[in-house]
């Protein structure tokens, strides 16, 4: 059984998209073995671990905030990497972005530590399975847009290095996705101290996280906060995150505590 919050993510999602990009959307919307990795991923960070929202919920927040990124860049004659390079289209570049952000915290399932490389171990046989469906004739674009997605489920934690354009996209989007919303369980389940609770009172304290198109470069990031502690989270999640991402050059971000003056990292 899917949440309401998680079907009418599902929905936003499909009227976004078109094409090939929608089609592959809704292959992982109904694969049984996507739902389950991410339901228990979800099971592990916050039942076991004391961790926020990991599960499906968030990787659907984060599919949207990547596509949501990707778009403004192409909107401002940015391509991505695989348009860039002549090897997909625009639109097919972004399967790339869909598939890594919808797929990239299934590994918590297995653990917390490394565990953006169990992600991709356990991305492989269903990137495969879902671009064997899509393009079954095209050998060479289902290796390029399998290869870029692993590169965006491996390099989410801003551990390492990483060069696509597409695979960038994926951190920072993971990253925005701090709101107070993504505490809500874990803050239900227990009101004392616990490991763990810094990422829950830190998003508890972020107000709303907006992707806008920006002044100066094209992408602002704007987070607004009830509290100083929700620094936390832009400090020690997203920041790191932006300033190991390849479209790092393309960002503004800041950062405002109830109505005090904003603080601009980029």
């Amino acid at each position: 059984m899917k949440s309401p919050k998680e079907t009418a993510l599902d929905r936003r999602l499909l009227l976004s998209l078109v094409g090939t990009c929608r089609r592959v959307a809704e292959l992982l919307i109904a694969d049984p073995e996507v739902h389950a990795l991410q339901e228990y991923a979800n099971t592990v960070s916050i039942v076991r671990l004391n961790y926020n929202d990991h599960g499906p919920v968030h990787m659907r927040l984060v599919t949207l905030n990547a596509l949501r990124l990707a778009h403004i860049l192409q909107e401002a004659n940015i391509p991505l990497s695989l348009e860039r390079e002549e090897i997909a289209s625009a639109q097919d570049a972004c399967i790339a972005v869909l598939l890594a952000a919808f797929l990239h915290d299934i590994g918590m399932s297995v653990c917390r530590d490394a565990h953006e490389e169990h992600s991709a171990r356990l991305a492989l046989p269903i990137l495969d399975r879902i671009l064997g469906n899509v393009f079954p004739d095209n050998i060479p674009l289902r290796v390029a847009l399998r290869s870029v997605a692993l590169e965006g489920i491996i390099g989410h934690m801003g551990h390492r290095i990483i060069h696509s354009l597409e695979a960038g996209l994926i951190p920072v989007a993971d990253g925005c996705d701090m709101a107070k919303g993504r505490a809500r369980i874990p803050m239900l389940l227990q009101e004392s101290a616990r490991a763990g609770d810094i990422h829950r009172y830190s998003a508890s304290a972020v107000e709303k996280v907006e992707i806008l198109k920006g002044e100066k470069r094209p992408i602002r990031i704007s987070v607004r906060m009830t509290q100083s502690v929700g620094l936390f989270q832009v400090e020690e999640v997203l920041w790191p995150k932006i300033r190991t991402s390849p479209i790092q050059p393309w960002i503004e971000l800041l950062a405002q505590v109830r109505d005090e003056k904003p603080r601009q990292y980029l």
